[in-house]
């Protein structure tokens, strides 16, 4: 209970940090690059992207249930982490990162529920897990039209590549 009490307050003193104290503050590109870094935000689509990798792997290889669950219980888990990471200081990106995170949050629990088998809810989340994508490549575009380059994701980039972020 206490660590989840200073996790809380851990990020509340980072958002509060990140838009100046009193609100956001600077240019919209500054205030993007700000949020970008406070929020990890490539590694958070680079742990999703993975996230989602290792539920197709998974399923086509047909693994059994425990690795089912504990693979979907991540996705769930990542994705519902990375929703605490907003609002963004660009409405539409929060718009569409919410979009994302919410179909990273159903297609896990879809998978989990969906078990082992061709069922319809590993079916849903496969289609759910794929619109996420579509999203999140979406939001990774509007980072880089606000900010002016790219940012690396774990899945782009190889680990400590450096770069902006």
């Amino acid at each position: 209970m206490v660590a989840a009490g200073v996790g809380v307050l851990a990020v509340g003193v980072g958002a509060f940090l990140a838009y100046g104290g009193l609100g956001p503050t600077g240019t919209p590109r500054h205030q993007m690059t700000v949020w970008v870094q406070a929020s990890q935000f490539g590694q958070t689509v680079g742990t999703l992207e993975g996230d989602a990798a290792r539920v197709t792997t998974a399923v086509a290889q047909h693994e059994d249930i425990g690795v089912i669950h504990t693979i979907c219980g991540v996705l769930l888990t990542d994705a519902q982490s990375a929703n605490g990471n907003l609002p963004t200081p660009n409405s539409q990106l929060t718009d569409t990162l919410s979009v994302a995170y919410t179909l990273e949050y159903e297609a896990g629990n879809d998978c989990y529920s969906g078990g082992t088998t061709g069922t319809a809810l590993l079916e849903k989340s496969a289609r759910e897990r794929s619109r996420a994508h579509a999203q999140l490549v979406r939001a990774l575009a509007l980072v880089e039209q606000v900010v002016g380059r790219s940012v690396p994701t774990t899945t782009t980039t190889e680990p400590g590549g450096g770069g902006l972020f």
